[in-house]
């Protein structure tokens, strides 16, 4: 079969017929990037041909990269075969689903330099933005960032992208809390719950040296639950950036305060449909919608950016998205946060495979 191209690049093969199976499509979709195919384990009717396995899938199509939507124990199989065929691969998060698995992933194919994974929250348009605006230098050197919103690895993630730390040693301490709360909204949707339940909130102080922290704060299923606000905070040496509000010293006897703000259409009369056009600070545009007219979420902007990302970077058109290096060390500081509280005492990385090299 000749392998079907597109503007974007790809083609590409999807591995997998998960939850966020249907959010890569859409997105394949939505910015022309051509999926050739599924693979599946049992038969089953989906939008695109399907395959047997990963070889099959390849074979037949010519896809330039895959993607794996898998879960984190199925996910090291995976990215094993892809890059044992020579084909890049995109995986979901985490790539594995405890340390040693992470380190025997990274023994296996870390040189290959073949693997992204697919982390998306540094994505989306208000973290997007928010990293514009830390990066332009308003609030000075980041010092700590504090993310109350998503759990683990994501966090950690948001943490050293605002900060711009690399991987390396980390020094963890977590405890946890209990408290009523009621969880209205499930991945399924409205839960019809009345009354509340005990949930665990885990509280988190990451020390990554040379000055700069994170303080991590979580409550079960806070994700999705809309009684919970999403909290970030960027603190730097000269300001701070609370959500989308920003303070910042402007000088002699100065302070600054401003605000992010989204250009969001299809408000009153405004008839041009619902979807985020920007985010701006001061007359500077932070974010701009690539796709406008899709009508996305922002977590299908933050998808769609990462298919984008991955496809250019296949094609030698951009940097890669989120390598594996980077992806090992934020689940293994997302487990070390669960053994902090485990323990009840400090948790310390201080040696893993993917620092090698690194200065």
């Amino acid at each position: 079969m000749t392998p079907r191209r597109s503007s974007v690049g790809g083609p590409f093969v999807l591995v997998g017929w998960g939850y966020r199976s249907a959010a890569w499509l859409e997105a394949a979709r939505g910015i022309g990037v051509d999926c050739a195919g599924v693979v599946v384990r049992t038969p089953r009717e989906t939008p695109v041909p399907t395959f047997d396995s990963l070889a099959d899938a390849l074979d037949a199509t010519g896809a330039r990269f895959v993607v794996a939507s898998v879960s984190p124990d199925s996910a090291p199989g995976v990215i094993r075969a892809a890059v044992a065929r020579g084909v890049p691969i995109l995986s979901e998060t985490p790539p594995a689903g405890d340390a040693d698995a992470l380190r025997s992933l990274w023994e296996d194919v870390g040189a290959s330099g073949r693997v992204q994974v697919a982390e998306q929250y540094p994505r989306y348009p208000s973290h997007a933005a928010r990293l514009a605006l830390v990066a332009s230098g308003v609030i000075g050197t980041p010092t700590q960032s504090q993310v109350s919103s998503t759990q683990l690895h994501h966090a950690v993630a948001l943490m050293r992208a605002y900060l711009g730390v690399a991987p390396g040693p980390v020094r963890i301490l977590a405890t946890t809390t209990r408290a009523p709360l009621l969880q209205p909204l499930s991945r399924a949707g409205w839960t019809g719950a009345g009354a509340p339940d005990l949930a665990t909130t885990t509280h988190a102080v990451l020390d990554f040296g040379s000055g700069r922290s994170g303080v991590y704060d979580f409550t079960d299923a806070q994700t999705r639950n809309l009684l919970r606000f999403r909290r970030l905070v960027v603190r730097g040496t000269h300001g701070e950036l609370d959500g989308d509000r920003v303070v910042a010293w402007g000088g002699p006897e100065t302070v600054l305060t401003s605000g992010i703000e989204r250009r969001q259409s299809g408000h009153d009369l405004d008839m041009s449909g619902y979807d985020s056009e920007t985010l701006s600070h001061g007359g500077v545009v932070l974010w701009r919608n690539p796709w406008p007219g899709r009508h996305w979420s922002d977590d299908q902007l933050a998808t769609a950016s990462l298919l984008a990302a991955m496809a250019a970077w296949v094609e030698g058109d951009g940097l890669e998205p989120y390598p594996l290096r980077e992806a090992c060390q934020d689940a293994a500081v997302g487990l070390a946060i669960e053994r902090s509280v485990a323990t009840g005492g400090p948790v310390e990385l201080d040696a893993e495979p993917w620092w090698d090299g690194l200065a």
